[in-house]
């Protein structure tokens, strides 16, 4: 199987609100592809290409070629057949609410059709998507996507979302929410709102997935000795709480994890 993955950095203007752009690509006419959607904190946009469609999994839902995906609590994938490609816009944790004005609790382990946007002329891009004839011309075309909706920016920005996700990527999901609050000089209940209004999670929820991304790099990446290192470098408190956690984003053991790379 030839699956291709590659990773664009993103120009200044677009900065502030996408992390990254990556694009994969599978050539095999007889393949059965799963791309798992491990929980990462940062929502995205997808534009898609293949022959019988994506589908979400375990839902079993046809998606748009063109949508957007929220925040993931559970272990969900994507699911398609036979030669593919994909490019997907990363975006910050706050991104689908201040760009699309778009609930992003309602996207807790969903995909949002995209099309159905009517400010913009979003069939245009859709067109010039499956034109492009190379990567670079499909990255460029997302790129002028993400420009739109940033000149239509829809909701007010909030710093001290901005400064929360900050200050928890920073510590890899280990900070405590008290040490949180006092830096930020807010009560945990003004704090719980504005995050829940726009990541979709609250501060708890954020920190647990950002601990559990920290320990899937260090098992993907293989840098370390012992497996107990890693829930613990991660913050667990014990390694059952490890494993428990990690099998709830992943629907396996991170030794079953290991064994499956």
């Amino acid at each position: 199987m030839s699956l291709i993955k590659t990773k664009f950095n993103v120009g200044k203007d677009l900065a502030p609100y996408v992390n990254c752009i990556m694009y994969g690509e599978n050539s095999n006419v007889d393949s059965h592809t799963n791309i798992p959607l491990y929980a990462d904190g940062y929502p995205g946009i997808m534009f898609q290409q293949s022959k019988e469609g994506f589908f979400l999994l375990p839902k079993k839902k046809k998606l748009s070629e063109l949508f957007l995906y929220g925040q993931t609590l559970d272990s969900i994938s994507l699911d398609v057949k036979g030669p593919h490609n994909y490019v997907v816009v990363q975006l910050y944790p706050f991104a689908s609410k201040y760009l699309l004005n778009i609930d992003p609790k309602t996207l807790n382990d969903e995909c949002y059709d995209l099309l159905q946007i009517n400010y913009l002329d979003i069939l245009d891009f859709q067109k010039s998507l499956k034109n492009a004839n190379n990567l670079v011309a499909q990255v460029n075309v997302i790129s002028s996507l993400m420009r739109e909706l940033i000149k239509s920016h829809k909701v007010y920005e909030n710093d001290n979302v901005q400064k929360a996700i900050s200050l928890i990527l920073l510590s890899r999901g280990q900070i405590k929410i008290k040490e949180l609050l006092d830096q930020l000089s807010l009560t945990e209940r003004t704090l719980e709102r504005s995050f829940k209004a726009y990541v979709g999670l609250s501060p708890k929820q954020f920190s647990k997935i950002i601990q559990f991304q920290s320990s899937l790099n260090q098992l993907t990446d293989a840098k370390f000795e012992k497996l107990t290192e890693v829930g613990l470098d991660s913050g667990f408190s014990d390694q059952s709480h490890f494993i428990r956690t990690f099998k709830s984003y992943t629907g396996q053991t991170p030794s079953s994890y290991l064994k499956n790379l």
